[in-house]
C-alpha cells in the first residue's frame, strides 16, 4: 500500500458557472454554489432546476425572456457553514461579468465572527476558465495544503489561464450587456464571425473570420498560442452544439503537443443565456515546464 493521502483540512467552494465535467466536483470535494435563472415568469437554479437545454430553446423561440442572478451572501455563508471547514476559499466568476464576487466576499464577512476564515478569489473569467482555478485549488487542499497554499494555487492558476470563444451572434451578449452595441453592430456586419476572449475579466472581441471552418481553425491556432511549449489541460465548452465540440476536441488533440487532461461539457443556463446556442469555448491551462 502506498501512503495515505492527506486529508483536507480546507474546504473549496466556487459556483455553478464553473462548469466542471460531470464528476469533477464530487471527486476533488468541490462545493458548488448555483446561480439563478429566469425563463420569463418562472425561475430555478442552474443545473439543479434549468438545464442548457431550457435556455436554448427559450432563445431559439424568441418568445421568453431570459435573465440571470447572482447567489445571495445568505446562500453563499449557508455554503460555507455546512463545510464544517474554518478555512475556505471561495472562487467564482469574473467580478467584471457577475455580482457573484461581491456576494461571496459579503457572506466571508459575516462568517468571519464565527471564526471562520474565507479566502475569496475573483477568476477574471468564467466556465473552465474559473474551473481550472477551482481545480487547482481543490487538487492543493487534497495534499493537505495549508488556506495560504490553496489560495495561492487557486491565483496561480488564474493568471496561467486563458478562455476564447466563438458565438454565431453577438446578439444575446449586447442584450445582457456583457459587449458594447458597437460591438455587436461588428459582430453582425456582412455576417462575420466573432471570436472572443476574456482580458481582464471582460468580454472582448478579438477578431472576426467569414465562416464558421475558419473560425475552428483560428480557436485552435489561439489555444496553441497560448500552450506554447509548455503542458497544458484544456477545456472544450459547448451550447446545444455537441457535433462542434466533438470536432474542435478532436482537432485540439491533433495539434497541441503539450496536451494533458482534455474535458468536454456543455455550459449551463447561465452562460448559455449570453452567448446563445452553437457556442464554442476553449480554455487553457499552461502548467510551468
Amino acid at each position: 500500500m502506498g501512503p495515505a493521502r492527506a486529508v483536507a483540512v480546507v474546504a473549496v467552494v466556487t459556483d455553478s458557472t464553473a462548469y466542471l465535467p460531470d464528476g469533477l466536483a464530487e471527486q476533488h470535494a468541490i462545493v458548488v454554489v448555483p446561480l439563478h435563472v429566469a425563463l420569463g415568469g418562472w425561475s430555478g437554479q442552474e443545473s439543479l432546476e434549468v438545464a442548457p437545454s431550457d435556455v436554448a430553446a427559450a432563445l431559439g423561440a424568441r418568445r421568453v425572456q431570459v435573465t440571470t442572478s447572482r447567489p445571495t451572501p445568505g446562500q453563499f455563508a449557508s455554503a460555507y457553514r455546512a463545510t464544517g471547514a474554518k478555512t475556505i476559499v471561495s472562487v467564482h466568476l469574473s467580478s467584471a461579468l457577475s455580482g457573484t464576487t461581491d456576494s461571496a466576499r459579503l457572506a466571508a464577512a459575516d462568517v468571519k465572527d464565527e471564526g471562520i476564515d474565507v479566502r475569496v478569489v475573483d477568476s477574471r473569467s468564467v466556465a473552465m476558465g474559473l474551473g481550472f482555478p477551482v481545480l487547482a485549488a481543490a487538487l492543493a487542499a487534497g495534499e493537505g495544503a495549508d488556506v495560504d497554499a490553496v489560495e495561492a494555487a487557486a491565483r496561480a492558476a488564474v493568471d496561467a489561464t486563458r478562455a476564447f470563444f466563438y458565438v454565431d451572434t453577438l446578439e444575446h451578449l449586447r442584450r445582457g450587456g456583457r459587449v458594447t452595441a458597437a460591438s455587436a453592430l461588428v459582430g453582425t456586419a456582412l455576417a462575420v464571425k466573432p471570436l472572443l476572449g476574456v482580458r481582464d475579466g471582460e468580454i472582448v472581441l478579438l477578431e472576426k473570420v467569414r465562416t464558421f471552418s475558419k473560425a475552428l481553425a483560428r480557436l485552435v491556432e489561439l489555444v496553441c498560442e497560448a500552450a506554447g511549449d509548455a503542458p497544458v489541460d484544456v477545456a472544450v465548452h459547448h451550447l446545444a452544439a455537441p457535433a462542434r465540440a466533438a470536432l474542435l476536441a478532436e482537432q485540439l488533440r491533433a495539434a497541441v503537443p503539450g496536451l494533458g487532461a482534455s474535458y468536454l461539457s456543455e455550459v449551463g443556463a447561465v452562460v448559455g443565456a449570453h452567448v446563445g446556442p452553437g457556442m464554442l469555448a476553449v480554455a487553457v491551462w499552461r502548467h510551468q515546464p
